[in-house]
C-alpha cells in the first residue's frame, strides 16, 4: 500500500499559488473597472486578474520544472494550438482564476487551479480557495488532501442524494430531458459557477453527484484527480475515463462509485460496467480515472 504523502512539488506550487493569490488575484477582487474586464466569447469573460495570475504562475511553475511546458487557459484561448500534443511530455496545466464570472462580479467561490500532467495522465493537482484559504491537493496514488490532511470522499446522506447538474452548455431540450431524468432520483443543488468549488463539494460530503458539461483541461484536471484519490469516481458519462487531451462532453463525478453508477444509469441509461473494487483508502481506487479497468 503505498504511504499517503504530497508532491514532492507540494510546498513549492501551494506557495506559489498563495502568493499570487496575494499579490494579484485578491488586490482586483471587487475593485476591477470596466476596462479590466472583457468577454473572450459571449458569456466568457475574462479579467486583468486572470492575465496577470497567469503570468506569475507560468513563471513560477517554469522555474520549479524548467523542463515542463505551461498551458494556461488564457494564453490556449488566444492561441488554441497550445493544447495540441497536450497528451505528450509534461505539462502544467493552468486556470489562474477559476470562477471568473463569480469573480467579475464580486462574489465567491473562485480558485486558483495547476494540474502537473505527464504523458496525458494527471499526476499531481492543486485547487486553491483564496477567500476560504482553502488548499485542495491530489498526488496520484498517494491521496487527496485538504490543508495537508488526508481527506476520503464521503456522500451528503441526503435521499435522495444532492446533485448538481451544470446546463449551461446544453440546449433546452437537452436541459428538459436531464431535469425529467434527475427528478425524484436527486434533488438538484445550485450550479457554484466554480469548477473549484464543486469537485471539494463532492468530496466533503456537500453534493453527491455532479454532471459538466465542458471538458477544458485546466477546469478538470486538478478536480478530477482529487474526487479519484479520495476515493469517488471521475469517469465519463459513458464510464470510460476522462483524459485531459480529450475535448469530448466533460465528466460525471461522484462521492462514491455507488453514486456514480447510480447517476450513470438514472441519467443516461448506462449499463454500468463491473469494476475493480478499492485496494486502499491511501490512494485511488484499484481502478485509475485514465487508465482501463484491471
Amino acid at each position: 500500500m503505498p504511504p499517503a504523502e504530497p508532491h514532492p512539488l507540494h510546498d513549492v506550487v501551494a506557495a506559489l499559488l498563495r502568493r499570487v493569490a496575494t499579490e494579484v488575484v485578491l488586490v482586483h477582487f471587487r475593485s476591477l473597472s470596466d476596462h479590466d474586464v472583457r468577454e473572450k466569447s459571449p458569456g466568457d469573460p475574462v479579467t486583468v486578474a486572470d492575465e496577470q495570475a497567469e503570468a506569475q504562475l507560468r513563471a513560477g511553475l517554469l522555474e520549479a520544472l524548467p523542463a515542463a511546458r505551461v498551458v494556461g487557459e488564457e494564453a490556449a484561448s488566444a492561441d488554441p494550438s497550445l493544447l495540441d500534443g497536450l497528451g505528450e511530455g509534461t505539462v502544467w496545466v493552468v486556470d489562474p482564476i477559476d470562477g471568473t464570472s463569480n469573480f467579475a462580479d464580486g462574489v465567491s467561490p473562485f480558485a486558483l487551479m495547476v494540474a502537473l500532467v505527464d504523458d496525458g495522465l494527471t499526476t499531481a493537482g492543486w485547487i486553491y480557495d483564496p477567500v476560504a484559504e482553502r488548499l485542495c491537493h491530489a498526488h496520484r496514488g498517494h491521496g487527496a488532501f485538504v490543508d495537508g490532511r488526508t481527506v476520503l470522499a464521503r456522500s451528503s446522506g441526503a435521499d435522495p442524494p444532492r446533485a448538481m447538474l451544470a446546463t449551461t452548455f446544453t440546449s433546452a431540450d437537452e436541459r428538459a430531458d436531464r431535469a425529467a431524468r434527475a427528478a425524484g432520483r436527486f434533488t438538484e443543488v445550485p450550479n457554484p459557477r466554480c469548477a473549484g468549488e464543486q469537485y471539494p463539494q463532492v468530496v466533503l460530503g456537500e453534493t453527491d453527484v455532479a454532471l459538466f458539461q465542458r471538458a477544458l483541461p485546466w477546469d478538470h484536471a486538478p478536480g478530477t484527480l482529487f474526487v479519484s484519490e479520495a476515493g469517488g469516481r471521475a469517469a465519463r458519462s459513458d464510464g470510460t475515463p476522462y483524459p485531459v487531451a480529450d475535448p469530448r462532453p466533460g465528466p460525471l463525478i461522484a462521492a462514491t462509485p455507488q453514486l456514480w453508477d447510480s447517476a450513470a444509469t438514472g441519467l443516461f441509461d448506462r449499463t454500468v460496467p463491473r469494476r475493480c473494487q478499492p485496494r486502499s483508502s491511501a490512494g485511488a481506487s484499484g481502478c485509475e480515472p485514465e487508465s482501463a479497468c484491471c
